[in-house]
């Protein structure tokens, strides 16, 4: 009796190990079928670069590291940020007075109201 619970138990192990692996390999191959130009791409060797190419036919990527351009197996890929360019949007809020007083004179005044104010 106890030799069929121990059989069950490492079959079970092993079950809940080999689907945590496959749950692994999954989200890596996800990883590699979405990349796409521009996003950064940090190989297993530990180099940084943008993708510049994908070449399905040969399973290969080219990065830009800096304006030169690498070919690498799509294996060598550890890691893919998204292109930031795409998702960040930037808003410049620029305020311009005008004035007909000198320059100096305007920071003559500023610099009296910061003193009067306190």
């Amino acid at each position: 009796m106890q030799f069929i619970i121990i059989i069950v138990a490492m079959v079970g192990l092993m079950w809940f190990m080999q689907r945590g692996q496959k749950k692994q390999a999954q989200e890596r191959q996800e990883l590699l079928n979405n990349m796409k130009p521009g996003d950064e791409i940090i190989t297993i060797g530990g180099l940084h670069g943008v993708l510049s190419e994908l070449d399905e036919a040969n399973n290969t990527i080219t990065l830009d590291c800096e304006g030169v351009y690498l070919e690498f197996d799509r294996a060598a890929v550890k890691t893919v940020k998204p292109s930031t360019s795409a998702t960040e949007s930037v808003e410049i809020d620029e305020t311009v007075v005008a004035s007909d007083e000198p320059v100096s004179e305007i920071e003559s005044n500023e610099t009296s109201e910061d003193k009067t104010a306190e």
